[in-house]
């Protein structure tokens, strides 16, 4: 039981059972214990933690065990490590992400239809994350790559297995229920905070980027990778901005009663101008 804490603890990434079980037999010379053998281990582990108030639990994440902190130390586990870096995922790379997770394995075009924008960049992001990975090619025209999710996004996201995914009717459900609303109202909240400052910041760097092409500085290639960024921030603003409107306009808009920049269609052009 002790070998196998300390292989759980030493460890970067989650250690499947049947690795703890060749690792005491490599060292040990003895008989390889089975894969119930060594989850029984880890059982105890847990009991015996949980029974003395110890802080750490094991859990069971991407195959393979990792031993974490509780969550009601979570507090004092950030002030810890507070100003390190911390890398967050944009609206656009969760959806991507969410639909390679339950769609995989999916091709791009496959996933642009769903999210209804160009999602090349996301993907392409999520592939350097570790996060996605390339599964094959499918059979339809032109082969296209198909895409998934990895082990790495099973850990970060806390799941065992892909079967560990909440179902559409349990989304539905945390939906609905009434404690949910004001958690949900706040990270809506905090969501269009940050898309404001996204946006701001893609356009900031977009502006700079094109800067250094025109003085030599910038490889052409690198500044493709920013437009395409780019386009996802568009993309984004366009729909704020369809969200935002009234149902009054968009039923004048659909009557022609308003041009597509909001002012009367029964204005002069002279007077449109100074409008």
């Amino acid at each position: 039981m002790k070998a196998a804490e300390s292989m759980i603890f030493a460890a970067d990434e989650p250690v499947p059972p049947h690795r703890i079980g060749e690792i005491f037999a490599e060292v040990t010379g003895r008989m390889q214990p089975d894969i119930a053998t060594v989850e029984a281990h880890v059982r105890a582990l847990n009991q015996e933690y949980q029974s003395t108030g110890r802080p750490l639990v094991i859990h069971e994440w991407s195959g393979g065990y990792r031993i974490t902190t509780r969550p009601e130390m979570s507090p004092f586990v950030k002030a810890l490590v507070v100003g390190e870096q911390e890398t967050s995922l944009s609206r656009s790379l969760l959806e991507t992400l969410a639909v390679l997770a339950y769609r995989q394995p999916v091709t791009r075009p496959e996933v642009d239809f769903v999210r209804g924008v160009n999602s090349d960049y996301a993907i392409r992001k999520l592939l350097d994350l570790g996060l996605a990975d390339v599964k094959g090619r499918s059979e339809s025209l032109g082969r296209p790559l198909l895409y998934g999710t990895t082990d790495r996004f099973l850990e970060q996201f806390g799941l065992n297995t892909l079967e560990d995914l909440p179902t559409l009717r349990e989304i539905e459900d945390l939906l609905d229920d009434p404690n949910f609303d004001e958690e949900r109202s706040q990270l809506l909240q905090l969501d269009t905070e940050k898309e404001i400052t996204d946006r701001e910041t893609a356009k900031e760097v977009l502006s700079e980027a094109r800067e250094m092409v025109q003085k030599g500085e910038l490889d052409a290639d690198d500044f493709i990778d920013n437009e395409e960024a780019s386009d996802e921030v568009s993309s984004s603003e366009e729909g704020v901005e369809a969200e935002n409107e009234t149902p009054e306009d968009a039923g004048d808009r659909a009557d022609g009663n308003v041009t597509a920049d909001g002012v009367p269609s029964d204005v002069e052009s002279g007077d449109r101008e100074s409008a």
